[in-house]
């Protein structure tokens, strides 16, 4: 038994694309919600973002890249073949899909996706198109052969820009460069931004937005690690409160966000050594009092 592997197509080198026969998950699932995936009885917690759902099909559809032993393992899986568990919707989904619709269209937003971070960005497109809400796109990627869901963000999206860093595609430049570009000299006009990537990207993207004064939500979905709110490793502050992504987000005000800290805290978590350092650290806070699933690794 299990969960089917219905489909199973590689985006890149090192991203893959599966769909998941996982009726239930489907059908509650929201955009900006996790999975956590555990491949067999030996696995460990694997959390991934949802970048798709068919309820009528029963089907969620998981992009990942891999960077570890269970990614790669879990690469190696073929269309038919099932994992162990397929654990969720988890976490809070994305506030826009509670409010006005009407409210939502007078709304510019921009969404910003870095990298792998296009996945977890498309089915939040995917919700304003179907509610009639226009919204532009950016996707940013280091060079023209990892650039992902460009043609299912087209049939969603106003507008999609395409931007690389060696500029072997679209605008040559990162996805600030970009922003920027819109607003300063093609003379677009956000009220909000969402963006979703690599840390290091966020970071600079909220720099950006707070100089373009256009109010930011970011992702933390790349840092969690069991996705329980037990292992500590996507304890965040968000101004002056400790928030776990996993438990309390992912998505967070990125104004308020410290990412500096939190990358920090993504090195010293690889090590047993800086584990145990942030455990002492942290204290009582080190893991959040709302777990919702037991155990640890």
């Amino acid at each position: 038994m299990g969960y089917k592997i219905v489909e199973k197509r590689r985006l890149n080198d090192v991203v893959y694309l599966m769909n998941i026969e996982a009726p239930r998950v489907a059908k509650s699932a929201k955009p900006g919600q996790f999975i956590i995936v555990i491949i067999d009885e030996k696995g460990e917690r694997l959390p991934l973002t949802i970048a798709d759902y068919d309820a009528e099909k029963g089907t969620v559809t998981i992009v990942f890249q891999v960077v570890g032993s269970s990614s790669k393992k879990l690469s190696k899986l073929d269309e038919g073949d099932s994992i162990k568990d397929f654990v969720g919707p988890l976490g809070q989904p994305c506030e826009f899909i509670y409010e006005d619709v009407e409210d939502l269209k007078k709304r510019n937003f921009i969404f910003i996706a870095g990298g792998v971070g296009a996945a977890p960005v498309y089915p939040q497109v995917k919700w304003m198109h179907e509610n009639g809400v226009d919204v532009d796109v950016i996707i940013g990627a280091r060079t023209k052969d990892i650039i992902i869901f460009e043609e299912e963000m087209k049939k969603v999206a106003k507008n999609v820009y395409i931007c690389t860093d060696d500029g072997t595609y679209g605008f040559h430049g990162n996805v600030t460069m970009m922003l920027e570009d819109l607003v300063n000299n093609q003379g677009k006009h956000y009220y909000e931004a969402k963006a979703v990537g690599p840390m290091i990207m966020m970071k600079f993207a909220c720099l950006a937005t707070k100089k373009l004064n256009i109010p930011t939500v970011v992702s933390l979905n790349t840092i969690m690690v069991d996705g329980t709110g037990m292992c500590g490793a996507c304890r965040v502050s968000i101004g002056d409160e400790v928030k776990f992504a996993c438990v309390d987000g992912p998505e967070f005000d990125g104004w308020k966000v410290n990412f500096d800290e939190a990358m920090k805290r993504q090195q010293m978590f690889k090590t047993e050594e800086g584990r145990k350092s942030l455990r002492k650290s942290d204290g009582d806070t080190h893991s959040s009092p709302d777990c919702k699933i037991g155990g640890g690794h």
